[in-house]
């Protein structure tokens, strides 16, 4: 399949194998199947820019692209809030343009750029934290440094706030006091420790493969 767009065909090769006569996998699906599916090509896109995979970087943008097409497809078959992935696009556009008013009005930086997105996103969404909407399914490391994050653009103090935590255990107290110590130093502790499990396994792997030329080796 060839076409001017490629963006236009990837909805209509969606399109394909969602309808009768297409691929009875891809109709069978919905949006709670393929959350899992998401979540992985997400972490997949991580370790892939991580890695400086640079073929695997494209690969896996194209693999995340799919699952929002997927969705949207779905999405066209709700019965009374149908949408498409033009509705996902249009939206998607006036965000951006809502939360840059420096950029596409004739506005001056409210300060920090980011500061000043999670002020507007706020104001929006009409959230009376500014810790409301940091999804719970995060693994810890990411959420607690998006908390600490989002903590000190709201003005907060983050590294004085450990103290205020009494954790329930010495590892959960060193393992916060790390958390604080990374984003204090503008490390991101997830991806830090995903980089060091990577190096883990290697050299599991590497003591495999010793363990297999040598059965006798005692490790």
């Amino acid at each position: 399949m060839t076409e001017a767009d490629p963006l236009r065909a990837l909805v209509r090769a969606m399109d394909r194998l969602r309808s009768p006569g297409g691929c009875p996998w891809d109709a069978e699906q919905t949006h709670e199947s393929l959350v899992g599916y998401a979540l992985e090509e997400a972490y997949e896109l991580a370790e892939a820019i991580e890695t400086g995979d640079r073929p695997g970087l494209r690969e896996e943008l194209g693999d995340l692209l799919l699952q929002v097409v997927f969705h949207a497809r779905i999405a066209t078959e709700h019965p009374t809030d149908p949408f498409d992935v033009d509705d996902v696009a249009a939206d998607l556009v006036a965000k951006l343009v809502r939360r840059h008013p420096h950029v596409f009005e004739d506005a001056e930086l409210d300060g920090d750029a980011h500061v000043q997105w999670d002020r507007l996103k706020n104001a929006e969404k009409q959230r009376g934290s500014a810790l409301d909407g940091i999804p719970l399914a995060l693994g810890a490391l990411a959420r607690g440094q998006k908390v600490l994050g989002r903590a000190e653009r709201a003005g907060i103090d983050a590294r004085g706030l450990a103290s205020r935590v009494d954790a329930e255990d010495d590892v959960a107290a060193r393992l916060l006091a790390v958390l604080v110590d990374a984003h204090g130093r503008g490390i991101d502790a997830e991806a830090a420790l995903r980089g060091a499990i990577r190096q883990l396994e290697d050299a599991v792997r590497a003591d495999e493969q010793v363990a297999r030329r040598d059965p006798s080796s005692d490790r």
